[in-house]
């Protein structure tokens, strides 16, 4: 029985995985089974990663402004529902950069929520 290697659609596929592939170690960027493998685990990881980021940086932002608020005589707590109870709306990523950037502006807002 000859054998098939198949025509255009499949060396376009596996063209296309061995591209995504690229820059993997070994026979992960030459094996097309290995290839495939690799970029499957590889777009998982990027989709889930795509959502943690998001947890990630919101986590690093309460961390930032929590540090803040200590140093001006306050927990996070007690701050951001004073800020809710005096309808300031500033978001968390805001109140990080503030708290980095200007703390003069930041021991201001402390001041509006306490």
């Amino acid at each position: 029985m000859p054998r098939v290697t198949r025509g255009f659609k499949a060396r376009r596929r596996r063209n296309r995985v061995l591209k995504l592939a690229k820059g993997y170690r070994g026979g992960r960027s030459r094996l097309f089974r290995s290839a495939t493998e690799a970029v499957d685990k590889a777009l998982c990881y990027a989709y889930r990663d795509r959502r943690n980021k998001k947890r990630d940086f919101r986590r690093l932002w309460i961390a930032r402004i929590s540090a803040a608020a200590k140093l001006n005589g306050i927990n996070y707590s007690r701050l951001m529902g004073g800020l809710n109870k005096a309808q300031v709306e500033i978001d968390r990523k805001m109140l990080s950069n503030m708290a980095i950037l200007d703390p003069n502006a930041f021991s201001q807002v402390v001041k509006l929520a306490s």
